[in-house]
Parts: C-alpha cells; sequence; structure tokens
C-alpha cells in the first residue's frame, strides 16, 4: 500500500477559502474516480504561522502504477483547478509512502 501525501502551505488571507475547497471539492473529486482511498486531512502544527498553515492531504493508493495511471487520466486535472483557483497562494509538494508491516 503507498500513502500519496501532498503538504500544501496556504497563505493566511485565503486560509479558510482554500481549506473548504480541499475539504468540499478537492478530496470528493480525488476520491471520485475510486483509485484513491482513505483520505486524511491533517494540520502541520511546525509552521511559520505569520504567512500562512502548512496541511497534508493523504491517501491510500493501491500501487505505484495505479497513482500514476490517476495522474494522468484525473490528478493532474483536479491539481491544475487547484493552481487556477488559488495560484501560488497554496503551494504544495507530493511525498510517497510506503507502509510498513511493523507487526510481523
Amino acid at each position: 500500500m503507498i500513502v500519496y501525501n501532498t503538504t500544501f502551505h496556504i497563505d493566511n488571507d485565503i486560509l479558510d477559502d482554500a481549506l473548504s475547497y480541499l475539504a468540499k471539492i478537492y478530496i470528493p473529486k480525488v476520491t471520485a474516480g475510486g483509485f484513491l482511498h482513505q483520505p486524511s486531512l491533517r494540520r502541520i502544527l511546525q509552521t511559520n504561522e505569520d504567512t500562512g498553515e502548512s496541511y497534508a492531504v493523504q491517501f491510500h493508493v493501491k500501487n505505484i502504477d495505479t497513482l500514476n495511471y490517476w495522474l494522468e487520466k484525473e490528478g493532474n486535472i483536479i491539481h491544475q483547478a487547484l493552481i487556477d483557483r488559488f495560484g501560488n497562494k497554496v503551494v504544495g509538494f507530493t511525498t510517497l509512502l510506503e507502509e510498513i508491516d511493523w507487526e510481523k
């Protein structure tokens, strides 16, 4: 299982609007195709709150091939819509995490 994590830094002046967009539009669109599951939205505590706040959006996906397929067919369009709406007031970077069964 892969965890697809995107960390977004959101400027203070659009914080409420951007969080609402992530929760009500972005996350439902990402999960609508059925490729990404178990969404979560978390606030990152160690941030410079003078300029904004940072949030992590995470989804589970079966494997990297499935993620790449989703990015090509759906994900890039969804990400572009976020950029079109907020410009450089929301910036993000993505990391892939592999779940490890530590209870073996």
